[in-house]
């Protein structure tokens, strides 16, 4: 990926796409850092920040549980309630620095199963279909930093704007030749349709091998090379942020979350990804990771019983990450409904007891400044959801 000098320095709206990873940066006044995560296809909360202290999870997915605290590839603890995945030690490492505090049991004002539906109300900041993105709102609540510039507010380098950023402030697109990479889990795919074909299969796989995709690589089991990493988006993102005069909020997506069968090492793999991208930001940005912080945030979360597959499907509260040099970390929020009889929501799912909306309210009003009337605006029909206090570092 080749973003240059020009592209940081002017502070505009960006976005880049590598594999299943997208970015987009917009350009706001003042020294506070925002970036938001879309993680896509419905991460498994539980599975990413584990209850294991609840007498209910071993009877719902005892099989995938990591083991506990202090085990080897053991959770990583957060007070004997909640364990980290292993997979997230960077995280966790911020954690207990008090630079990541984790939001559980939580989900959008919505009820929906579809992704489709799901991403776009996430994106939108509301429970209906909207044509522009809560992120675009906030672009356009906050005052003008005075720069007039011919590419408008926001540009975004890819094939497409996310929803996220769309809207009012003006958002411009361009994607070099070439630069959006197919998911490898598409490549996974046309190599099982052609596998038993005795001229196809070989061809395919020995092409595949060629480019760096191993079986493992596309079952989520191991991490893509470099190039089509989530990692190196985020170095690229902190990079431009950190510049004195380059954007002050991001946007990343991710995909792989979708975990319908074999989640045990299907997860590993997104979740390394994550993982290292949240290092690599931190360590690009540099001084200027103190005036930041990250919402990561998922469309849904996934059913607290496992499938016959061995895999999670879609179900409802899930979990939220804020982390930043800006963020009153070390701590687990949570509202936990529990995992016994008559305590699931709809009899499948962790019971939601916090509105996501809330959790970003918090972030805006404390970390950007934006007041009830804007924060209105940016999330329509939320009167009712008041700001998360105790987010963001006094």
């Amino acid at each position: 990926m080749i973003l240059s000098r020009r592209t940081a320095l002017l502070g505009i709206a960006t976005s880049a796409v590598i594999g299943r990873t997208t970015l987009a940066l917009a350009n706001a006044p003042g020294d506070k850092r925002l970036v938001v995560v879309i993680l896509r296809g419905a991460l498994d909360g539980m599975a990413a920040v584990v209850p294991y202290g609840d007498p209910g999870l071993a009877a719902l997915r005892g099989e995938i549980v990591p083991p506990g605290p202090g085990q080897p590839d053991g959770l990583l603890d957060m007070g004997g309630f909640f364990g980290m995945h292993p997979a997230l030690s960077g995280i966790h490492d911020l954690y207990k620095e008090h630079e990541a505090l984790i939001v559980h049991a939580v989900a959008g004002p919505y009820r929906v199963r579809s992704h489709f539906e799901a991403q776009d109300y996430l994106e939108s900041g509301a429970d209906h279909r909207m044509t522009s993105g809560w992120l675009n709102r906030v672009v356009a609540a906050l005052p003008a930093s005075g720069t007039k510039r011919p590419e408008g507010d926001a540009l975004a380098i890819g094939v497409s704007v996310p929803l996220l950023l769309r809207g009012s402030a003006q958002v411009a697109n361009w994607a070099p030749h070439g630069f959006s990479q197919p998911a490898p889990d598409l490549y996974a795919t046309i190599a099982a349709l052609n596998a038993h074909d005795p001229v196809t299969g070989p061809a395919i796989a020995e092409g595949l091998r060629a480019r760096g995709f191993s079986t493992s690589v596309m079952g989520g089991e191991e991490e893509p090379k470099e190039k089509y990493a989530f990692p190196a988006l985020a170095r690229a993102a902190g990079e431009m942020l950190r510049a004195p005069d380059g954007p002050r909020i991001a946007a990343l997506e991710v995909g792989g979350w979708d975990t319908h069968t074999a989640q045990a090492n299907r997860l590993n793999g997104p979740l390394k990804q994550l993982d290292a991208g949240m290092v690599a930001l931190k360590t690009a940005l540099g001084p200027a990771w103190a005036q930041t912080a990250v919402l990561i945030m998922t469309e849904f979360g996934r059913t607290a019983r496992l499938n016959g597959t061995k895999g999670t499907d879609h179900g409802t509260g899930t979990v939220a990450f804020v982390l930043g040099g800006a963020v009153a970390g070390g701590r687990v929020k949570a509202t936990w409904p529990g995992l016994g009889t008559g305590q699931l929501f709809e009899n499948r799912d962790l019971a939601p007891t916090t509105d996501l909306r809330a959790v970003a309210k918090g972030m805006l009003a404390s970390h950007m400044g934006l007041n009830d009337g804007a924060l209105g605006l940016v999330f329509p029909g939320s009167a009712g959801v008041g700001a998360m206090g105790g987010l963001i570092r006094a």
